[in-house]
């Protein structure tokens, strides 16, 4: 090996061992792997208590077996007086269990003395081990110097202290961690590092060490951890905190890290904080950017910023813009005659010291060409310094349609000003332009002018509901006119009336909407009129309500029986119209000729309609009648329903085999295929005079036999529906 001691050093040997022979091959084996030797040889433990006792050694080798005691009476004597003196134990023959047990007790390692070649790497590994576990002493003295040093002060510090050693396990941790993540002071020391970082806050602390490091490696002995790491951290109950980590090595008196001191600070808020204004900004932009104005923004010298219209209204690019002085984009004189920079930067500066600016302006675009503009200035404050934003809105067509409208007006102004109806115009935003005096009166203003002034927007300022006004504008887009649609309009006092509007769009030569013209009546009068047609309606509905009523009450004193089947007969007929999503009137239609379908019973005898036993042919064809005599009772009763085709034909049957008329399909009304499907199930789950209720199972099971035959298909289902899968009862 030829190893030679550091600095020329001399290794001090106690060889235990009873052979001179043996001894000398030990010698021999280490002077020829280089070593300086001081050794000495020790036969007896009293020999070798008394030369551990009075000498320092390197290294100890002993023999296995030996005279009154063996290798682990020798191990045990060394590890209670010089235990941090290596101890290798050398034997001719040895059990690898008897090794094993050796070296838990505290050996180093053994050499077999048929392979003393081995000596010398065995001897070489014992000492590094002595220097690394020393090294690793200091270390651990030099933290817990540095830990004593400056635990007074992290103790009583809001943020968190902590000391890590070199396998990133904490040998200190100051008590605000219990603040920081709920954790006692006690519990966090028992943390690693891996146990307090998210995995992706490990993984940047991990990467961030490792490229420090490689610069320690590479010489670098001024690099250092003191960089700012923001590092989200486990909490207690399962949350995390953002923190913002300072750390430093800690190095010994050779300038080698022996371990990382840092702080932590609690971000968590500021975090919030930043990602609020990352979301406001992102959201500000996206704003800005598709604005369907065009916004600059500017300080009182140049243009900083502009949105994707301004690059569309003036056809250039942002480069092109930005940077250049805020009359860039203004003709030299103005149509009024002042000079467009002055003009401008006087606006300007009123801007910025807080007073916002409006004003018709006359702009260029980057080719030269010329267009009228309305400009907006505001001023708006960003760390502490003053900005202006500017919106432009092109109103060269508004322009345009101004003067249409005054070429306009002067040709219908006497038809205007003398018609009945109301007359106006509109922008299709709905700013009125003109209206006459009859729209003025209408709507309760003395005089046009004071309607248009008052007007800005009629959807939100003359529509009642200003669903009508989408609804309006909807069909002038699509059509370019609109034609009877009825509205309510707010008048000057807040008193409502009602209109007909007909209205239509004036284009110019080019197809391009200049503006909306209309002619508005006023229907009031009509309507009330309307409603008072639907309180008579209302009226004759309970009339007949009444007249139905006093036709049950008939029946029930006659026959108590007929009058119970009619109500439930009612009762689910309106079920299964319900069922069926018919409208809401025919429901109500059909639970009245349910009460009273069979009042045709009043013209049959009462020992007949009462009789206990089977009915006689003449007897049953006396009952049959009574729907022709229920028709010939109700067809001059005036109601909003069919009632008497109803009672009529409530017998009758899908395939003609009913009566009276032998009916088929859609001969018979909706109303009386349900009548006929409940008068069914009624009857035979019910007793009779002359028989026993046949039961509900008997009335559905003939019902689901012959639909599509006696019954409708879809009234049939649905009568099913309700008793089998919504459990419908009969009260």
């Amino acid at each position: 090996m030829n190893e030679k001691n550091i600095a020329g050093t001399v290794l001090n040997v106690l060889s235990i061992e009873d052979s001179v022979r043996d001894f000398e091959i030990i010698r021999e084996q280490l002077i020829d792997a280089g070593y300086h030797l001081n050794i000495s040889r020790v036969e007896t433990k009293k020999e070798l208590e008394s030369s551990i006792r009075g000498n320092q050694y390197d290294i100890i080798l002993a023999d296995f077996k030996l005279p009154g005691f063996d290798a682990f009476g020798a191990l045990r004597l060394c590890n209670a007086i010089c235990p941090e003196v290596p101890f290798i134990c050398i034997s001719g023959a040895i059990g690898e269990e008897t090794a094993i047990e050796l070296i838990k007790q505290g050996a180093v390692d053994y050499v077999l003395k048929d392979r003393m070649a081995r000596l010398p790497s065995a001897v070489k590994r014992a000492l590094d081990e002595v220097k690394r576990k020393k090294r690793i002493r200091q270390d651990e003295e030099a933290l817990k110097k540095s830990e004593n040093k400056y635990r007074l002060l992290a103790d009583n510090i809001h943020d968190v202290i902590f000391v890590l050693d070199m396998n990133l396990n904490y040998t200190y941790i100051s008590p605000s961690v219990k603040i920081l993540r709920g954790y006692e002071q006690e519990e966090a020391l028992k943390h690693t590092l891996a146990d307090t970082l998210t995995p992706s806050s490990m993984d940047l602390f991990l990467s961030t060490l490792s490229e420090v490091m490689e610069m320690e490696k590479s010489g670098h002995r001024d690099t250092n951890l003191s960089r700012t790491l923001q590092l989200e951290m486990k909490r207690k109950e399962g949350t995390t905190v953002w923190t913002e980590v300072k750390a430093s090595f800690i190095r010994n008196e050779n300038q080698r890290p022996i371990g990382i001191m840092g702080a932590i600070r609690d971000i968590t808020e500021r975090k919030k904080a930043e990602e609020e204004v990352r979301e406001s900004e992102i959201k500000f932009r996206t704003i800005f950017e598709f604005a369907n104005d065009t916004i600059f923004l500017m300080d009182k010298d140049i243009f900083i910023d502009c949105n994707q219209k301004t690059l569309e209204m003036f056809g250039c690019t942002r480069e092109q813009i930005i940077g250049q002085p805020p009359y860039r984009f203004s003709p030299e004189v103005q149509p009024d005659g002042k000079n467009s920079k002055e003009k401008t930067l006087e606006k300007i500066n009123a801007a910025i010291n807080g007073q916002p600016q409006f004003l018709e302006w006359q702009l260029c675009r980057y080719d030269g060409t010329l267009f009228d503009a309305e400009v907006s200035l505001n001023s708006f404050n960003y760390r502490s310094k003053y900005y202006i934003q500017a919106i432009v809105r092109d109103i060269t067509y508004r322009k345009k349609v101004e003067e249409a409208l005054r070429n306009s007006e002067e040709k219908y102004r006497d038809i205007f000003e003398n018609a009945v109806e109301g007359i106006y115009q509109s922008t299709m935003e709905g700013r009125l332009i003109t209206a006459n005096a009859a729209f003025a009166r209408m709507a309760g203003y003395d005089s046009p002018e004071e309607l248009i002034e008052s007007i800005k927007d009629m959807g939100t300022q003359l529509y009642v509901n200003s669903e009508d006004r989408e609804r309006v504008m909807k069909t002038i887009e699509t059509k370019s006119f609109v034609e009877g649609f009825e509205v309510e309009f707010y008048k000057k006092d807040g008193s409502k009336f009602w209109v007909v509007i007909n209205a239509r769009t004036v284009k110019d030569e080019q197809g391009e909407i200049l503006y909306i013209e209309g002619l508005i009546e006023d229907i009031t009068i009509r309507k009330y009129a309307e409603e008072q047609l639907q309180q008579t309606l209302e009226s004759l509905r309970k009339a007949v309500g009444t007249t139905i009523q006093v036709l049950v009450s008939a029946i029930e004193s006659r026959d108590p029986y007929t009058a119970g089947h009619q109500l439930r007969v009612a009762d689910l007929a309106r079920a299964i119209v319900t069922e069926m999503g018919l409208p809401h009137d025919s429901i109500e239609g059909i639970r009245m000729a349910g009460s009273i379908h069979d009042i045709g019973k009043l013209s049959i005898p009462a020992e007949i309609l009462s009789k206990p036993t089977k009915l006689t042919e003449i007897e049953f064809s006396l009952i049959k009648a009574h729907a022709q005599s229920g028709y010939e009772m109700l067809k001059n009763v005036e109601s909003p329903w069919p009632l008497a085709q109803i009672v009529y034909q409530h017998h009758e049957r899908m395939d003609g085999s009913g009566y009276p008329r032998n009916l088929k399909g859609d001969e018979i009304l909706i109303e009386a295929r349900i009548m006929a499907v409940a008068d069914v199930v009624e009857a035979m789950a019910s007793h009779r005079p002359y028989r026993p209720g046949l039961g509900m199972d008997a009335a559905l099971a003939e019902i689901e036999k012959n639909k599509g035959t006696h019954y409708d298909n879809t009234v049939a289902d649905a009568c099913l529906r309700l008793f089998r899968e919504k459990g419908y009862q009969f009260k």
